[in-house]
């Protein structure tokens, strides 16, 4: 039985061609600098995010978490999304790792205001309390559904970190997704934040490996840093090359992922078991609520049909569509949940 995975976009396989970039990639020790792949990925995404440098790191939350570490210091405060990865999905790491705490606000679909963030931020005379000293935000948001931030929100809430002296920083784990579906650069966005983290093992199929861009400073005290926490590597060059082959080939090809999302979409609207917001599907990212059974159960239907689903927000399920699905395979899907939620 064939399987369709939709669990996530992070489920993909590297391509031929990105196999065969991995084996002829040329090498050498990275701890040294002396990487010529590893050193060309970082100069190619720090050119295409408009950053000084960027820094070749393992994952995703190792990305974030350099990110905040470098930006703040123990008892300072970070204001992000109340549905943010940092917050639900890197294990308490800015506590561990940093000692500092999140401040969640409520956003929606993952998006909020200057105007919700500008009451929450900590006097400066408070010395009793928390320093405010970073706001991040998540482009697209996962956990919301893969919606896009609009351009003119973020530029609002670069005014208001300038105007109280905060770090902006971008989770841009999809940023490609983003720049894809509203016809903007990367750096079109990327453009208002100081540090931004965003993976090239997601849609972009790759198999590990995330950048995190910013001043040559910032870079600099990051780099210290990763080799602090066991993220230094050596030849690394053949994991970099399928992220430099990503890149240069599979940002554009995610208008597939995102035209399939939305045939599913419209598909399970159709449905009366089915509760979905069609406007929050912007990208490849499906959310919806089934009314007839629990996640739990459809998760475990699902699969003994063939098909591989996950939990969402509390009473959602989730289905991503990535490079590794096509048309057919959403085709079938739609049968699966037919059959399921019918």
């Amino acid at each position: 039985m064939q399987v369709i995975d939709l669990r996530s976009d992070t489920v993909t396989k590297p391509s031929e061609a990105m196999r065969k970039a991995m084996f002829d990639a040329e090498v050498g020790d990275d701890i040294y600098k002396e990487d010529p792949t590893v050193n060309k990925l970082e100069e190619y995404a720090a050119n295409l995010l408009g950053k000084e440098a960027a820094l070749f790191v393992p994952s995703g939350t190792m990305g974030n978490q350099l990110c905040l570490n470098v930006l703040t210091q123990p008892h300072d405060e970070v204001i992000c999304d109340i549905d943010s990865h940092i917050f639900h999905y890197e294990s308490g790491s800015p506590a561990a790792l940093s000692g500092i705490q999140i401040y969640p606000v409520i956003g929606k679909n993952g998006i909020f205001d200057a105007e919700q963030v500008e009451p929450v931020i900590r006097p400066t005379s408070a010395y009793y309390m928390a320093r405010t000293k970073v706001i991040e935000i998540e482009n697209t948001h996962n956990r919301a559904g893969g919606t896009i931030w609009s351009v003119d929100k973020i530029e609002a809430l670069s005014n208001l970190a300038k105007k109280y002296n905060l770090h902006f920083h971008l989770d841009g784990a999809r940023i490609w997704n983003a720049s894809v579906a509203s016809g903007l650069t990367v750096s079109d966005y990327t453009k208002y934040f100081g540090t931004v983290s965003c993976c090239l093992s997601k849609g972009l199929g790759a198999p590990i490996g995330s950048i995190i861009a910013g001043s040559k400073e910032f870079i600099t005290e990051a780099y210290r840093k990763r080799k602090a926490w066991g993220g230094g590597m050596r030849q690394v060059g053949v994991i970099a090359a399928a992220g430099l082959y990503a890149l240069k080939n599979n940002i554009e090809r995610l208008t597939d992922d995102h035209e399939n999302a939305h045939v599913l979409a419209k598909s399970l609207n159709e449905f009366e078991n089915v509760d979905i917001d069609l406007e929050s599907v912007q990208t490849n990212i499906v959310s919806f609520k089934p009314l007839n059974k629990s996640p739990e159960q459809i998760i475990a239907e699902c699969k003994e049909n063939g098909l591989l689903i996950g939990a969402g927000n509390v009473g959602y399920l989730r289905a991503v569509t990535h490079m590794d699905v096509n048309t057919d395979n959403i085709n079938s899907a739609v049968e699966i949940f037919k059959k399921i939620l019918g």
